[in-house]
């Protein structure tokens, strides 16, 4: 038989892992994932004239990076380093990359706080 006391660790406890599951999928439970955000500032250097070192893409091919998910953005840096994802530059730089600077430009980027606006009237 289940107590009352039990119903309401039982029922918070599900809350809790929503919220997790929650922060997980927006990305914020993870915004420097297993990487070094001052390492990866570093790596992001040899990104900057695409994306820029702000995140923000310096070439309307290049999509902006700031603000988003390093689980997200080390699936896509993967993909491009096993070829699954396809891009003519990305083919180039991708490969060079080891687990640890995948790891860490994702955190770096997913570090970079952005905020939206209304846009003018």
């Amino acid at each position: 038989m289940r107590t009352p006391i039990m119903l309401v660790i039982k029922f918070h406890r599900s809350r809790l892992a929503l919220f997790a599951l929650a922060l997980t999928m927006l990305g914020i439970g993870n915004v420097c994932a297993a990487g070094d955000v001052s390492a990866g500032r570093q790596k992001a250097l040899m990104c900057q004239t695409c994306h820029g070192l702000d995140g923000q893409a310096k070439i309307p091919e290049a999509p902006n990076l700031a603000g988003q998910s390093a689980t997200y953005l080390i699936k896509a840096l993967n993909d491009y380093r096993s070829g699954a994802r396809k891009n003519d530059m990305m083919s180039l730089v991708a490969p060079t990359l080891k687990e640890k600077d995948v790891e860490d430009l994702a955190a770096y980027y997913a570090a970079i706080e952005v905020t939206v606006s209304p846009p003018p009237r």
